[in-house]
């Protein structure tokens, strides 16, 4: 081993040890309920469960890694229960700011030019601190205002060195704890992982700008900065500044001045249009990220977490939403159980049962209950009977939540409900004029085609087959599949319990021959005979005691 790696490996066991004495310490707190970490490995002391802001405060105290985490986390009520949530909820990004000469460095270094030479003037005092970046308010040549959102150096390297040290305990909870089998926690990191390395891309996030600005122009009271392409690159974005107030500190004068409605109506629109029109999800339109202009319009800025949804899924999503409002509970579970996976515990009836009571309490107080709540107790109710749902469901839960949190804020005497059936409406009829568009009637009229040209002689073929009688049918996957496994497990069992009794007989038989050599009073071969044959038989009644109730994890997927 290099010098270079033994002192890598030197500075990833002390972080390790951090990380399992964080997850040993809130082992019993429902959150990472099921995970057996040795305590050995651990200081003593750690048996005692925090509260969950002392929670959240640990989890922050770990790292931009976690405090990403921390807000996946609160997106998911069936891994984190509603206090801890709450708490993760509110988790500050705010950070002592980089010094400016490192950050001229780093913008330096991403152009290639020098800051004075880029920008006329560049204000050394960040606008806002967070984990991963810090912005700051600069002016270009032509005089426009900008906001640069330049990283924290060494940031990325830091998250891919925890992110493969979660790997090796998430991998290691999956094979061994019945939560770990439930949730999958390698796939839950693996999606993590993904939209964590996206959000370091400040191109990908240039795009994602652009991509809005032109979805939700048809929204006029919305408004997303221009990303400055030429001063931008993957570890800097420059864009347009969003200069106004934050919703969340909008006064109740401002509002007597100006009517708020308007703003949160088309905000609630905008983001249903894109989900399902377009299958993007922004994944974090707090009040952080939504500013009330000087011209009165709403700005909708950092969409650096940006989730795709694939046609099929955003259609089983918008059945599912359509449902709920509607009240339809039978529907939303039949939308539910296709999207999630069935585990080996899938309880039907209760999961119907609750969905049903869930539906019925939301229609009850609509005035009190928004659809990000419903959908994200949806989730919760689906994981406690036995299915697992998307990770797109649990992200479409809480961006509504959000966006209902920004609504009230802006508008408090707003209708939620009544706008979201008005926009789902509207939805329907876009997606009824993009799917009888030209492109989408040209592919299915090349479908009729083919099946027009090819349907005939397909069926000769298959006539042909049955009248000579050489119909054959072949099924595949069956030496891979449960039932030979079992009875390969049966035959393996059936020979063993030969070859005891065998063994047995045998050795009683030999009892009775005279030997030189005895043990006991007992010939030796016999006895040896006999003792193989009882271990046998002991074996086989252990593996039937203990591994055939532990029958490996079955999942079935819903209908697609």
């Amino acid at each position: 081993m290099t010098p270079a790696t033994s002192s890598a490996v030197e500075g990833k066991l002390p972080r390790r040890a951090a990380i399992l004495r964080f997850l040993f310490r809130y082992r019993k707190s429902g959150v990472f309920n099921g995970l057996s970490l040795e305590p050995t490995m651990l200081d003593e002391g750690g048996d005692d469960d925090g509260s969950p802001e002392q929670f959240a405060d640990e989890l922050e105290a770990l790292g931009p890694t976690f405090v990403k985490l921390g807000q996946m986390l609160s997106t998911r009520p069936d891994l984190v229960p509603p206090a801890y949530a709450s708490a993760l909820e509110r988790m500050q990004e705010d950070v002592t700011p980089v010094p400016f000469d490192v950050i001229r460095e780093q913008v330096e270094d991403a152009l290639g030019v020098r800051v004075n030479r880029a920008y006329a003037s560049f204000e050394e005092v960040p606008l806002g601190c967070a984990s991963l970046a810090q912005v700051h308010r600069a002016r270009l040549r032509d005089g426009r205002e900008v906001a640069v959102k330049v990283q924290r150096p060494g940031v990325a390297q830091q998250l891919m060195a925890d992110l493969e040290l979660l790997r090796g305990i998430t991998g290691t909870a999956d094979r061994f704890t019945d939560i770990g089998r439930h949730v999958r926690f390698s796939e839950w990191l693996g999606e993590f992982s993904r939209s964590l390395t996206a959000e370091l891309d400040y191109v990908a996030e240039a795009e994602n700008l652009e991509r809005f600005r032109e979805h939700l122009a048809p929204f006029r009271q919305l408004w997303v900065p221009a990303p400055v392409w030429d001063y931008t690159a993957k570890r800097v974005l420059t864009m347009e500044l969003a200069d106004g107030r934050r919703v969340d500190e909008i006064s109740g004068l401002r509002r007597t001045e100006q009517d708020m409605t308007p703003l949160a109506e088309d905000l609630l629109r905008g983001y249903l249009d894109q989900m399902f029109v377009h299958g993007e999800i922004h994944a974090d339109p707090h009040p952080g990220n939504l500013r009330v202009t000087e011209d009165g319009r709403l700005a909708v800025f950092d969409l650096g977490m940006v989730a795709n949804v694939p046609p099929r899924q955003r259609d089983r999503l918008l059945k599912l939403l359509f449902a709920a409002v509607d009240g339809r509970g039978e529907q939303v579970a039949e939308e539910c159980i296709a999207l999630g996976i069935r585990l080996e515990d899938y309880d039907e009836p209760k999961f119907l049962r609750e969905v049903g009571q869930l539906i019925a309490r939301y229609g009850a107080h609509q005035s009190s209950m928004s659809e990000g709540r419903v959908v994200l107790d949806l989730v919760r109710i689906a994981m406690q009977c036995g299915l697992r749902p998307p990770p797109e469901l649990s992200l479409l839960g809480k961006t509504l939540l959000n966006l209902d949190t920004a609504c009230h804020l802006l508008a408090p005497a707003l209708d939620t409900q009544r706008v979201v059936e008005d926009q789902l409406q509207h939805v329907m009829r876009a997606r009824l004029r993009k799917s009888l568009s030209s492109p989408s009637l040209a592919s299915e009229m090349m479908e009729v085609q083919a099946l027009l040209r090819d349907g005939p002689r397909k069926v000769s073929d298959i006539l042909s087959l049955v009248a000579e009688n050489r119909l054959q049918m072949r099924l595949t996957g069956l030496e891979e599949s449960r039932l030979m496994e079992n009875l390969q497990k049966i035959a393996n069992r059936i020979s063993v319990g030969v070859i005891t009794a065998a063994l047995i007989l045998a050795s009683a038989m030999m009892m009775r021959v005279p030997s030189a050599h005895t043990l006991w009073g007992y010939p030796v071969v016999a006895l040896l005979l006999f003792l193989l044959g009882v271990a046998l038989g002991a074996g086989i009644v252990v593996s039937s005691l203990v591994s055939d109730h532990r029958a490996r994890s079955r999942e079935e997927r819903g209908p697609r």
